[in-house]
C-alpha cells in the first residue's frame, strides 16, 4: 500500500496560514471555546430509579424526610434522604409514600476538566 505524498506547498500554505493568526494562550483558547453558542454543553448528570424505603417522622428541629433506595448504586451508597416537600409540574405540593417508585437525577453544578 503506498501513501500518497502531500506537496511541500500544501504543507507551507497551512503553516503560513496557522501563523497568520494572532497568538493565543490556551486558557484564552478554551475560554473562546466555551463562549461558541453552539458549543454549550449540557450539566454532567446521571437518572438511576430507587424506591421510597422509609418515611421518617419531623421533629422539632426538622421536616418530615424520606429515605430512598437507589437500585444501581453500591451497597455502603445506595440510600438516599431528603426533605418530603416536593411539588409536581402544576406547582402543587405533593409528599412520597412508602414503596413509591421514583427516578432521582444527580447532576453537577460546576465541572472543572484537568487535562
Amino acid at each position: 500500500m503506498r501513501h500518497k505524498k502531500i506537496p511541500r506547498d500544501t504543507t507551507r500554505a497551512n503553516v503560513k496560514k496557522e501563523m497568520a493568526q494572532p497568538r493565543m494562550a490556551r486558557s484564552a483558547r478554551i475560554a473562546e471555546r466555551n463562549l461558541d453558542t453552539w458549543r454549550i454543553r449540557d450539566q454532567p448528570s446521571t437518572t438511576m430509579l430507587g424506591t421510597v424505603a422509609r418515611i421518617i417522622p419531623p421533629r422539632p428541629s426538622k421536616p418530615e424526610t424520606v429515605q430512598i433506595a437507589i437500585d444501581r448504586a453500591d451497597f455502603r451508597h445506595r440510600d438516599l434522604r431528603i426533605e418530603n416537600s416536593l411539588t409536581d409540574e402544576n406547582g402543587d405540593e405533593v409528599k412520597l409514600k412508602k414503596g413509591a417508585h421514583v427516578e432521582v437525577t444527580v447532576a453537577a453544578k460546576n465541572v472543572s476538566r484537568h487535562n
